[in-house]
């Protein structure tokens, strides 16, 4: 099938396949295959990596309309000629599209500050199994119409359509960034730390906290505190001012290519991590603050943890190895997944506890695609 080049041609593509009964292997560029449960055989595999132009921009509204093809590093390029961005930091920036970035919901260390997917997109056009092209929400920041169907496709991994337009609003980038690494000999003072900057008038837009396994990647085996600030000089300042004095030694500070190269890093640190592993996996648990340090704890392997929201990623050599800590997490009335195992299909167990609200899931599925033909599997072998 020829890769679709428009919003109407996905939308006949998908309508021709379903009308055959075909499965359908939904995809952009394909950075993601690990993540969310492998894909069986498809009949039909079909990407919008053809659809990839920059539809709308608007500097002054601080508004922007792209195609679901898009690659993410393009959209960034665009939006830093006028100082702009969309600040989602989704691992495998450099393949990822945006609208594979948007139906696995990735986010990355200023989820903090500036929000998830959802707070973030402001209208989509989507196509349907029956060919039908979708408009939901609009170019507007203000305008909420219809955004709860759009709100539908953010995380559904292409299990209920095919995402073909993306509107965001827009942040402007700081005036002054720069980032601070403070280092612990324990797990609780680092986290004693995090808990006076989150009580701080000042709010940095990331507080990353990375084990000493996951320190070590960066030459320090110790527990590290990442922390991303911005603003005006004399803002920057005081946070260097404040935060010099909540850590055990010198608190070092990074700027411009030293900057950019640490949130690259923590940003891109699964992806490093799976590259050479085809037996890895990744899990994350979401959690509350207080939770956080028991779920770090937990880790034996390298962890990276969003310590001002309560998401932490956990990485194993082996899956089976991941496999019995979510038993385990399970147990203890964690929620939590394997967010990335073996492109193989396996018997591991990648969401043992969907919860109470994934009959809804069901059912808005099968309005969407009553034939279950999209990305069969997705959505950790549930959907």
């Amino acid at each position: 099938m020829p890769a679709p080049q428009t919003p109407q041609e996905l939308a006949e593509a998908l309508r021709q396949a379903a009308s055959q009964g075909h499965t359908i292997a939904l995809s952009g560029n394909g950075s993601k295959r690990r993540m969310a449960g492998p894909i069986p055989h498809a009949d039909e595999d079909l990407s919008t990596a053809g659809l990839h132009r920059v539809l709308q921009y608007e500097p002054r509204d601080l508004t922007i309309s792209v195609e679901a093809g898009l690659p993410w590093r393009e959209l960034t390029r665009v939006l830093a000629e006028n100082r702009q961005m969309v600040p989602l930091d989704p691992p495998f920036a450099q393949t990822a599209t945006v609208g594979g970035v948007i139906a696995s919901n990735s986010s990355g260390p200023r989820r903090r500050l500036y929000g998830t997917a959802r707070d973030l997109v402001i209208g989509m056009q989507f196509a349907t199994v029956e060919g039908k092209l979708v408009q939901s929400g609009g170019m507007v920041v203000k305008n909420v119409a219809g955004l709860d169907m759009a709100k539908l496709l953010i995380g559904s991994f292409g299990t209920l359509a095919a995402i073909a337009v993306v509107n965001f609003k827009l942040s402007p980038t700081p005036e002054v960034e720069r980032s601070f690494l403070l280092s612990f000999e324990s797990l609780a003072n680092a986290l004693g730390a995090r808990d006076k900057i989150v009580g701080s008038v000042l709010q940095p837009s990331a507080i990353d906290l990375l084990n000493p396994a996951a320190g070590a990647t960066i030459g320090n085996r110790t527990w590290l505190l990442a922390i991303r600030t911005g603003g005006n000089a004399a803002v920057v300042e005081r946070y260097e001012r404040e935060l010099g004095r909540l850590a055990e030694g010198e608190a070092v500070a990074l700027e411009n290519a030293r900057h950019e190269t640490l949130w690259h890093h923590v940003e891109e640190f699964t992806p490093q991590f799976l590259e050479k592993r085809p037996d890895g996996a990744v899990v994350r648990a979401s959690c509350t603050l207080k939770e956080l340090q028991a779920v770090m704890q937990s880790f034996e392997g390298p962890a990276v943890a969003r310590a001002g929201s309560g998401v932490c990623y956990g990485c194993f050599e082996q899956s089976q190895a991941a496999s019995g800590w979510l038993a385990e997490a399970v147990g203890r009335g964690w929620k939590a997944v394997i967010e990335f195992s073996p492109e193989e299909r396996t018997a591991l167990e990648l969401w043992p506890t969907p919860g109470g609200d994934f009959g809804i899931m069901q059912r808005v599925k099968n309005l969407f695609d009553p034939g279950s033909l999209l990305n069969r599997g997705r959505l950790y072998g549930r959907i």
